[in-house]
C-alpha cells in the first residue's frame, strides 16, 4: 500500500487540469481545477478558485449578495462536481500549495486572460460571419 504524504494523499501522480468559464462577456476571474489521480483516471475533485476580493465578486455578481460573493472568492469544492474521499486533501493542496505559489498564481491568471481573449475573439468572428 502506498505511503500517505504529509498532505494526506496516497503516493502517486495527480493531474491538475485548468478549466475556465467560456461564457461570452463574463469576467468572473475564477478557475476550476479538475484533479484526477493516475490510478483512477477519473476526476477525484473539481476545485474552484476565485482570486479577487469579496468586493469584486459582490459587484460582479448581479445581485451583489455578500454571502454569495464570499463563496465565489477563494477555494472550494465545486458543487455538483465529482468528489471522492481524496477531495478534502486535494482541496488543502490547492489552498496551501498551489494558490500560495506566486508563479503558479500568475500562470493561472495569464491562462485565464488568454482563454477569455479567445472566447471574445470567437464572438467577434461569429458576428462578422452573420
Amino acid at each position: 500500500m502506498p505511503r500517505n504524504s504529509d498532505l494526506g494523499l496516497p503516493a502517486g501522480e495527480y493531474a491538475f487540469r485548468e478549466m475556465y468559464c467560456d461564457e461570452r462577456g463574463c469576467d468572473c476571474r475564477r478557475v476550476f481545477c479538475n484533479i484526477m489521480s493516475r490510478q483512477r483516471e477519473e476526476a477525484d475533485a473539481v476545485i474552484a478558485w476565485g482570486w479577487e476580493n469579496v468586493e469584486f465578486y459582490a459587484k460582479w455578481f448581479k445581485y451583489g449578495i455578500r454571502a454569495d460573493a464570499i463563496e465565489l472568492k477563494g477555494t472550494a469544492l465545486s458543487p455538483g462536481s465529482p468528489v471522492t474521499k481524496l477531495a478534502p486533501a486535494l482541496l488543502e493542496v490547492v489552498r496551501n500549495v498551489l494558490v500560495k505559489d506566486p508563479e503558479n498564481v500568475e500562470r493561472i491568471k495569464c491562462h485565464y486572460k488568454m482563454f477569455k481573449a479567445k472566447v471574445d475573439q470567437s464572438r467577434i468572428l461569429r458576428r462578422t460571419a452573420d
